[in-house]
């Protein structure tokens, strides 16, 4: 490599004067060469040492390695000239001999690097001669005519085995139509997609627009759908540079991505002012809620983190996680149930956390249907008393995890939620802040509807969805986070925090997305069955009540509600808890008797917009 420099510096000098006196040279410029030559070659080399450019692999030279390569030899000259004119006051001197040995050498040690860089590519593709013939690669067009187009391209190009010919780019930029990237065009606009699959006999279309709003995706898909051709995504930048994915691996289109919300963006001030330094206690933590949480919690860098979940597995998958992938070893797993109390007793006692994000509960509605006295001990008597350990031992924020089925609810699981809001109230003037947090379904977690279908899907088939017009408010496991953490620094005390979460989903609609997704048809190559409502699912969620007014926040994402409860106006706050202490004790007597029609009665009772199903209960 020095060497090969070595020459063309030399080679750069001897044809500047050749060009600059016409291939003519007197014997007086002949002696200026030869005097010049040799500190010339000394000062270029160490000018190209200082800028790294021997450090470098020349077979991956790039535009940036052009780019120093152009300051070097700049520099160079300069100095060149600068000497000279210090020294001789460029009496003899032909200045535009050293601004020509300037462009020369850029010139000269840059092609030599371009050739080394061409050489080796295609030594690697004749080395790795297992490609496919371009006649039998699959069709495909580019969605995108930008970075990641471009980089997607390029891959491809340098790639061959990745088995996949370049048609052209779709864009609906009209000034990048007509135009081309490395030799392909951009044929047209996004509308134009029909035309050319049919013409060009496309079998796939690559997405390289990883900052595409929900909608921009969904209009994209469905132009794929329409054309009946498979389709994927570009990862996001974000996914490569955290090394889960690699540039070449293109993803199926994600459900995550139809949903149409730009991330919720946190106050990363806010959070850390609360969780820095602190302990943190998780209950629930192996769950897919909890365990988002823990991943996000650990970032503001707490104290300690006590995790406390009833699923050993769960448990010991979330701590080994923590300390191994996020070199987080400042925390506690604790297996055991939160209506144990003397477990918490002892937990509190011990670990007396600043913060605890109440996230354990069960979930599952059919599942209470059917068990409510379940949904009693754990739902509420779990949540009551980690609260009121929480009082007893000075804990400064209070996050209760809630849910959307907790407004007018016509199922057990969705009852007991909004018995814990209730007990919220009767701790909000205990010098420590206790909030909740409201969202819908949560795509990806455990329960969750998705999965579900995937499997479906995976098996074949059928897909089975509730009724036709059943619709769903969906977010994503980070998101919901996010949330949680958020209300946490946003919370004065007594508050209920909701997402606004746009427009809700029609669950039919997202099973077809997600056959097409996977590269079927529906009702061909899977068929929908309808099987009706489950036993406590109502047709559509909504995440506010009666008597629910809403505040405005700081976060244009985030919603805060004013709690209501059962209680008269002329009612005290010591007279309304008295009532709901008096009718707990009366629901907890119907669970301890595994009562189910009781149990919903009692229900019934303190949250009296729950309208019970007429379901019995499995003993």
């Amino acid at each position: 490599m020095l060497l090969g420099d070595v020459f063309l510096f030399a080679a750069a000098l001897l044809l500047s004067y050749l060009f600059r006196f016409e291939f003519d040279l007197e014997p007086v410029y002949e002696q200026q060469l030869r005097f010049l030559l040799i500190p010339l070659i000394l000062l270029k080399v160490f000018i190209f040492f200082i800028f790294g450019l021997y450090r470098g692999m020349w077979r991956y030279t790039s535009i940036r390695d052009f780019w120093r390569l152009l300051q070097a030899s700049a520099v160079s000259s300069l100095l060149i000239m600068a000497l000279i004119l210090i020294s001789y006051r460029f009496q003899g001197y032909s200045r535009a001999v050293f601004l020509m040995d300037g462009g020369l050498t850029f010139l000269l040690t840059g092609g030599l690097r371009m050739a080394i860089r061409t050489i080796f590519t295609m030594r690697e593709r004749t080395g790795h001669d297992t490609s496919t013939p371009a006649t039998h690669r699959k069709q495909i067009l580019i969605v995108g005519a930008g970075s990641a187009g471009e980089k997607i391209l390029r891959e491809i190009i340098e790639n061959d085995h990745l088995n996949y010919g370049v048609v052209g780019f779709l864009d609906d930029d009209p000034r990048k139509h007509g135009r081309s990237i490395h030799g392909i065009p951009v044929l047209g606009s996004l509308q134009d997609t029909p035309g050319f699959v049919e013409k060009h006999e496309i079998t796939e279309i690559l997405i390289a627009i990883p900052s595409a709003t929900g909608d921009q995706i969904r209009r994209i898909v469905n132009a794929c759908k329409a054309c009946g051709v498979a389709y994927k995504t570009l990862p996001g930048i974000g996914e490569i540079i955290d090394g889960r994915v690699s540039i070449k691996a293109l993803r199926d289109v994600n459900y995550e991505d139809l949903l149409g919300r730009s991330p919720v963006q946190l106050d990363m001030g806010e959070i850390r002012g609360y969780l820095d330094g602190k302990t943190v206690l998780v209950t629930g933590c192996g769950g897919s809620i909890g365990a988002e949480l823990c991943r996000q919690i650990v970032r503001f860098q707490p104290k300690k983190l006590i995790l406390l979940d009833a699923h050993e597995a769960n448990l010991f998958h979330i701590a080994l996680e923590l300390r191994n992938e996020m070199h987080f070893d400042r925390c506690e797993a604790l297996l055991g149930l939160v209506q144990d109390e003397r477990l918490m007793t002892s937990v509190f006692q011990k670990y007396h956390p600043h913060v605890v994000f109440h996230a354990a509960a069960y979930k599952h509605v059919p599942m209470l249907e059917t068990n409510p006295w379940e949904a009693v001990f754990n739902n509420i008597i779990g949540s009551r008393i980690v609260m009121e350990m929480a009082r007893r031992h000075g804990t400064e924020r209070f996050v209760l995890v809630s849910t959307d089925k907790a407004v007018r609810p016509t199922n057990v699981m969705g009852a007991s939620k909004r018995v814990t809001e209730l007990l919220l109230r009767n701790f909000q003037d205990t010098g420590a802040r206790f909030m909740s947090v409201r969202f819908g379904n949560v795509v990806g977690s455990s329960g969750s509807v998705i999965p579900v279908f995937r499997h479906q899907i995976e098996q074949g088939g059928p897909v089975t969805v509730t009724h036709p017009e059943v619709t769903r408010f969906f977010m994503t496991i980070p998101e919901a986070a996010q949330l949680i953490l958020q209300a946490g620094a946003m919370g004065e005390g007594g508050e209920i925090f909701i997402l606004k979460m746009g427009t809700p989903v029609k669950i039919a609609d997202m099973a077809r997305d997600l056959i097409r997704l996977s590269g079927r048809e529906p009702d061909r190559d899977v068929k929908i069955v309808y099987t009706g409502l489950r036993d406590g699912e109502k047709l559509y969620e909504e995440l506010i009540t009666v008597g629910e007014g809403i505040v405005p926040t700081g976060h244009g994402k985030i919603m805060v509600l004013r709690a209501n409860g059962p209680d008269s106006p002329s009612a005290s706050r010591e007279e309304t808890a008295a009532l709901l202490d008096a009718q707990l004790t009366e629901l907890y007597e119907a669970a301890d008797r595994l009562d189910a029609a009781a149990i919903k009665r009692k229900l019934q009772e303190i949250v009296p917009e729950y309208m019970p199903q007429q379901t019995k209960g499995v003993l």
